[in-house]
């Protein structure tokens, strides 16, 4: 196993002081947890944020480090400033809320962002100074969705994975952020991005299309010349210790005290920290309705309701417990007696062993969070109850809905349809109790918090390291190698390369500046440029015929060497076919609004570059699989392109270009090719010993150099004139 670089916003650990001196605790959580056996047994380091230490006095601060070190965690030490900003600012006020689709919530300016990504980056620095080759870098949750990118900078052969522990919301949510175009290109600095659910994992995939136009195929997204996986691994608890703390005699003994003070009612049980996510109003609300809906429950339901202080220092937790507070009030006032109140109201933090008394000794469980990453309370009362009886009552919105079934799933903006699914729970045979709750806990054991960790190791240590990247911010050594060669020949792609695409093919004429550039190019000594292009010979006879270069049209089917002299053809190729695709390009036009069809000598495109981006992606896909099941073994082959799916015949392509262009070139000449999709990819497997590939994009690419699109392409020729 290799050494594990855990990052997350938090050490695993409390940091405690008081009048006996400073201790350092672990915590107990179920991240700490699950991943305390990998970081001890790789011998690995985790770095976070120590909690507020800034009060400790010099000899405290020293044994907290000391403390820290032998627990081989290293702690990144915020300001008053930065906590403020970067956690209960952007990541509490912003992030939260949005990934939790309360959009209301998230202020109008967006102030603290530059102080979020600046705490990221102190992150990522940290990270890179215990950075060991083969260490596997696991970076955790919303707070640090930036640290990917800075690390993949920093460290481009490194191995990084990132968890994303809430809901990542449905793209229109998303893209409501001002900044979330750079949040999305944090992430993609990572080889895996883990999520809880298949829903974030479709909902991460659609934004990336929206935003960047990248399309995910099954489980993966080529970026920056990467594969970036996609997966979803739903997080567990430690099922077998809540089930050890549900039998020890201590919790039994609180478990019969809990019944004792509920004897002749049915206790119901809610476990929250105070989070506007977490529903608890509307639960309240629900409550409410059965009692005055049905008076035979009044006196004999017992409802307690835990709320563990959340985020006390942010304004809109101090407002929901208000609102919590006069709600609860309200309740005991309508169906409350002298001696007994129907709502147990406990705003304090519990342990484990009294979570555990408490969900063993509850009748029903209602966990009804309004959204929520996946909620692990909602597993801990399962696996609580070895007795195998009680019924959970869930949200459909949280993502552990996902995966039990067995529960009674609630829409919890529904306090009618809440108030019903918490008398059918009061009221459900003991049977019927048993065989949903031996199904609920089967599956929390065996995907519990271990299963979780070694799926998503397991996962992120299967992906390929990255590969050697020559020149990942441009192409200075290739430049050198140009301006060298006393003989240079450049075969260089239009569309995408020199300059950016359209929205319709006949829009993206050339610029005066290119058409000068390309002139003073050709005319350089030593120098013979070609353009090789998917487009007509006309069109590029129009655009480039006065220029003295060399045209290759419909991805090399047509050329013509130099102007004046003649269009050829390659010999043998078939177009027969064109009658019979034709229909199905019309089709997929008439179902898709706006997309067209592009007809050329011996080849058909559907375009779509003026479609919605998901709808488009997805139809153009099904056009792709259409026509390789009907045409397989035809005389013609399918290329994706970009915003295009297009169809020509078998045989051309642009590779076929590099044989007459430089038949009886002198010895030491160098050939370069630019291009930036896949039929460039072609031209660039064609080229001879020693020549040189420029991708212009972040595609996946044979090419050895990469520039980052047409205005760095446009400016490395510039610069060869000028060297």
């Amino acid at each position: 196993m290799s050494r594990l670089l855990l990052v997350s916003n938090r050490l695993p650990v409390t940091v405690k002081a008081d009048r006996d001196g400073v201790s350092v605790v672990r915590s107990a959580g179920g991240l700490a947890t699950g991943l305390r056996g990998p970081h001890e047994r790789s011998g690995g380091v985790w770095i976070g944020w120590p909690g507020d230490v800034s009060r400790l006095t010099a000899e405290q601060r020293a044994a907290v480090d000391a403390r820290l070190a032998d627990l081989r965690c290293v702690p990144l030490h915020l300001s008053a400033s930065e906590v403020s900003r970067f956690y209960e600012g952007y990541s509490n006020r912003v992030l939260w809320p949005l990934c939790h689709y309360l959009i209301d919530r998230v202020p109008n300016q967006d102030r603290d962002w530059d102080v979020y990504r600046r705490v990221n980056e102190r992150f990522a620095d940290l990270v890179a100074r215990h950075y060991q080759p083969g260490d596997t870098i696991w970076v955790h949750d919303y707070q640090l969705m930036l640290v990917p990118a800075f690390l993949r900078a920093r460290l481009p052969q490194a191995r990084i994975g990132f968890f994303h522990h809430i809901p990542f919301p449905s793209s229109e949510i998303f893209r409501t952020l001002p900044h979330r175009a750079e949040l999305v290109r944090g992430l993609l600095g990572a080889d895996l991005i883990g999520f809880h659910t298949l829903t974030y994992v479709r909902h991460f995939a659609s934004t990336l299309m929206r935003l960047l136009g990248l399309e995910t195929v099954v489980d993966r997204v080529s970026y920056e010349g990467r594969e970036v996986r996609l997966g979803a691994f739903p997080m567990g608890i430690d099922a077998q210790s809540f089930e050890n703390l549900a039998n020890d005699p201590g919790v039994l003994e609180d478990v019969r005290q809990h019944r004792e003070k509920s004897a002749g009612q049915r206790l119901v049980l809610g476990v929250d920290r105070l989070d506007y996510t977490k529903g608890i109003p509307r639960r309240l609300l629900a409550v409410q309705r059965l009692l005055e809906r049905e008076p035979a429950w009044r006196n004999r339901l017992r409802f307690v309701q835990v709320a563990v202080p959340s985020r006390t220092a942010v304004s809109d937790y101090a407002t929901y417990r208000e609102k919590v507070d006069e709600l609860v009030g309200r309740i005991n006032g309508l169906y409350g007696g002298v001696h007994n109140v129907p709502v147990h109201y406990l705003y304090r933090s519990f342990n484990e062993k009294q979570l555990a008394a408490l969900y063993r000794a509850a009748d029903v469980m209602l966990v009804t969070p309004i959204r929520d990453g996946m909620n692990l309370v909602a597993k801990e009362f399962c696996a609580a109850r070895p007795d195998e009886d009680g019924v959970l009552v869930l949200s459909e919105f949280a993502g552990a809905a996902d995966e039990m079934a067995d529960a009674l799933l609630v829409n919890p903006f529904d306090v009618d349809g809440m108030a019903d699914a918490l008398e059918a729970a009061l009221e459900m045979p003991e049977e019927e109790r048993r065989s949903r709750m031996r199904t609920l806990r089967a599956r929390v054991k065996e995907y519990d918090v271990h299963w979780w960790v070694r799926s998503f190791l397991d996962t992120l240590e299967a992906v390929p390291l990255p590969p050697p990247r020559a020149q990942p911010e441009g192409a200075e050594a290739a430049l050198a190698r140009m301006r060298e060669a006393r003989n240079l020949l450049l075969l260089i792609d239009y569309d995408g390369t020199l300059v950016p695409f359209a929205p319709k093919p006949e829009l993206a004429t050339p610029d005066a500046e290119l058409l000068d550039l390309l002139r003073r190019l050709a005319t350089r000594a030593g120098t013979r440029v070609h353009i090789v292009s998917g487009r007509p010979r006309e069109t590029l006879e129009t655009w480039f015929g006065e220029l003295p270069v060399g045209l290759h049209s419909e991805h090399g089917l047509w050329s013509r060497a130099a102007p004046g002299q003649p269009w050829t053809a390659l010999e043998g190729v078939n177009t027969d076919w064109k009658s019979l695709v034709r229909p199905v390009l019309e089709s997929f036009v008439a179902r898709v609004p706006g997309a067209f069809v592009e007809e050329k000598s011996a080849s058909l495109a559907w375009h779509y570059r003026q479609v919605d981006r998901v709808f488009g992606a997805r139809q153009a896909r099904e056009l792709r699989l259409h026509l390789g099941e009907v045409f397989a073994h035809g005389p013609l082959e399918v290329l994706p392109g970009d915003m295009v799916v297009e169809v020509r015949a078998r045989g051309v392509n642009k590779g076929r270009v590099v044989g007459p262009v430089t038949d009886g070139m002198a010895p030491g000449s160098l050939v370069v090719a630019i291009g930036d999709d896949r039929t460039d990819e072609d031209l660039f497997a064609a080229l001879p010993v020693g020549g040189i590939a420029i991708h212009a994009g972040g595609k996946d690419t044979r090419a050895g150099y990469r520039v980052k699109g047409s205005a760095e392409v446009r400016q490395l020729l510039s610069t060869l004139l000028v060297g």
